[in-house]
């Protein structure tokens, strides 16, 4: 499944589409669910993503006085937490491919009383609007399968970086469990679809999602991408048997 791509051409799921055009494919996908997107995640991890996050924040263990870049982070779930964590003594700038979803972050920070502190901006994984050695933390959560070329995303992360800081992603990843793989085969390719047609109202969109997973690379194909990138220090740990994984690297 993770064979070689053709020259100028990209995976949106399971299907072969122009590399320059799967950009405009994620970006549609996201602004049909932007609205319902928490409640989805909700429904399709039973709540579970809250505690992965948690551990993403754990890891991460943010100073007070540092910056973060989040990026595909629109709803500005990581963004919240980190503040919560740094009590608001450290800034974040989100950066999302979609407009639709950086416009659910603001209201959402607004309905929290969250006024300054984070800087909403739309831009690309792979060409982020950012000065080199800019930021002291970069987190990417539920993204990364979305971009369009991996590896340059991961290049742009490190350019943004400064010396020592630190690079996290989490995403859904390959189960490690046999028996488990197999319930979550079941209720991805039926269940997953079916609730997003139910709630959302699109189910196509929820099986690109799917798709997107199972085309991700498993995890140590992932740290030696990061490794590949320039970047040292790599490790990740499994969440929940592997249905995701998180993967932490630094700019030496």
């Amino acid at each position: 499944m993770f064979g070689a791509m053709e020259e100028g051409k990209a995976w949106f799921g399971f299907r072969r589409v122009e590399a320059e055009e799967k950009p405009a494919l994620v970006r549609g996908v996201f602004e049909r669910v932007a609205s319902r997107y928490d409640l989805m995640n909700d429904l399709m991890s039973g709540g579970i993503h809250r505690l992965w996050k948690a551990e993403l924040i754990d890891w991460l263990n943010p100073w007070p006085g540092e910056l973060l870049l989040d990026v595909a982070g629109g709803t500005g779930d990581i963004a919240f937490r980190y503040l919560e964590r740094t009590q608001k003594q450290a800034g974040v700038i989100v950066c999302d491919l979609t407009p639709a979803m950086l416009a659910v972050g603001r209201d959402r920070a607004i309905d929290r009383g969250i006024v300054a502190g984070i800087d909403w901006v739309a831009g690309d994984a792979q060409a982020l609007p950012l000065h080199d050695r800019s930021v002291d933390a970069y987190t990417i959560a539920f993204g990364l399968r979305n971009v369009t070329d991996i590896d340059r995303a991961l290049a742009e992360a490190r350019r943004v970086l400064k010396p020592g800081g630190r690079f996290i992603c989490l995403e859904f990843s390959q189960v490690v469990l046999p028996l488990l793989k197999q319930l979550y085969d079941l209720y991805s390719f039926r269940v997953l679809p079916w609730m997003g047609r139910i709630v959302a109202g699109d189910k196509d969109s929820y099986v690109y999602l799917v798709e997107s997973i199972r085309r991700f690379p498993a995890q140590g194909a992932l740290i030696e991408r990061m490794t590949a990138a320039g970047f040292g220090q790599t490790s990740y740990r499994n969440l929940s048997g592997g249905i995701a994984a998180l993967h932490s690297a630094w700019r030496i």
